[in-house]
């Protein structure tokens, strides 16, 4: 179908629903999450968000109204609920029309039935960030509208790293120095918990290794692991030699790499933008930057954000329409931007912010790959994070590590059916 004839279609339908509309409202229902839902109900769009983005939506929601004249209605719920409470109610009807949510949803929410394809004009799609639309793309389906991203790169103190080393290697010289020099008490810093596969994963991607490898077509591929490969034993041999030399240690989680480095104690630390705020209000002075080269270019994993469509919605074109015509603009994308600043993921709001900090870590972004979606991923972070402990522990060399746990996720895959 044309794009033309596409777009008639939308606003015919909009508009005959509008008919049967008795009333222009647009409402919040209780912030609470609750069991007890707002449902998709014909001719009226129903959205389900958390209550940080509700006044982005409720703008969206009355220029929505005021232009078709179809109700819309919001419920509002904890972020982490609204898949929860789609998964419960979608399939009975007691789904809304839209849930924002994160990407990594897909995997259960698509293949399940839950959520529906998308299908974006291209001027739009020519509009969204490559990796975004990866990470919203599930079996060769767009699911899901993208609005924001994240990746960890690099903070570091300007005071005692007055110029970034190009490269990883002459980083963790340097850091390693500064702490012989007693300027500052750790070097580098990758947050540790639980051995903390997600912050690490620019480190086993930048020696060579992965966790899933790609299709033809750019899907992960489950039967492909690759923790195990040379890549991987190098990743963790790095690792190995950090810990072995007090570069990295056991006891540094997101909470003592903040504190050190709002001390001005620590040169470097890999984390995300959800850390700016505690920098910026420390007054220590910093820059940020992507992760230095190692054998290869750091691959962090990208998380987004985004909006999709209920399988079971009783408005599919009404919610095309609001997506496509009121989310998927500059207005749009720059109201979200001003309730909750971010990494847009809308490359024309991206290339014009001002803000330098997400601008470097939209760099970051770039070099990255969306964390995998697939309902394999669920057998990656025990298996492969007792590994990282392991070697933070000096518990077991780097090839024993990686044999076991590739060979641990293999395991449960097969044995899930994943």
């Amino acid at each position: 179908m044309k794009k033309s004839t596409v777009k008639s279609v939308l606003v015919m339908a909009v508009l005959m629903l509008a008919l049967f509309s008795m009333q222009i409202a647009v409402f919040a229902q209780d912030a609470e999450p609750t069991a007890t839902f707002v449902p998709s109900e014909e001719g009226v769009l129903t959205i389900w968000s958390d209550q940080d983005r509700l006044p982005a939506i409720e703008a969206l929601a009355d220029s929505f109204s005021e232009q078709y004249g179809v109700e819309v209605r919001i419920q509002t719920m904890g972020f982490g609920d609204i898949r929860n409470n789609l998964v419960l109610g979608g399939p009975v009807g007691e789904g809304p029309d839209i849930i924002i949510g994160a990407h990594d949803w897909i995997g259960q929410l698509y293949s399940n039935g839950l959520i529906a394809a998308l299908d974006l004009p291209q001027e739009i799609l020519d509009n969204l960030d490559p990796v975004a639309l990866r990470a919203f793309t599930y079996d060769g389906e767009l699911v899901g509208l993208p609005y924001l991203t994240e990746a960890v790169a690099l903070i570091y103190n300007t005071d005692l790293l007055p110029e970034l080393p190009a490269t990883w290697a002459e980083l963790t010289d340097a850091a390693e120095q500064l702490v012989a020099d007693g300027e500052a008490e750790r070097g580098i810093a990758i947050p540790n918990s639980s051995g903390d596969p997600y912050h690490h994963e620019a480190l086993l991607t930048g020696f060579g290794g992965y966790i899933f490898g790609v299709d033809e077509e750019g899907n992960y591929n489950a039967e492909d692991v690759g923790i195990d490969s040379e890549g991987g034993v190098a990743a963790m041999t790095e690792l190995d030699r950090l810990v072995k030399a007090d570069i990295l240690n056991a006891a540094v989680d997101g909470g003592v790499a903040q504190n050190l480095f709002t001390e001005g104690q620590l040169a470097a630390w890999i984390t995300g933008p959800w850390s700016l705020n505690a920098v910026r209000e420390s007054g220590v002075p910093y820059a940020v930057a992507p992760i230095p080269e190692m054998e290869e270019t750091p691959r962090p994993f990208v998380g987004s954000q985004g909006f999709m469509i209920n399988a079971f919605s009783e408005n599919a074109l009404l919610a095309q329409a609001f997506l496509s015509e009121f989310v998927a603009t500059d207005e749009g994308m720059q109201l979200l931007y001003d309730t909750i600043p971010f990494i847009p993921a809308w490359n024309p709001l991206a290339e014009t912010t001002d803000n330098e900090d997400l601008a470097n870590f939209r760099l970051s972004v770039a070099n990255g790959d969306p964390m995998p979606a697939i309902p394999a991923m669920n057998a990656v972070w025990t298996a492969w994070g007792n590994g990282i402990t392991l070697i933070y522990q000096q518990q077991a060399d780097p090839e024993t590590v990686v044999a076991d746990a590739a060979g641990a996720i293999r395991d449960e895959i097969a044995g899930s059916g994943s």
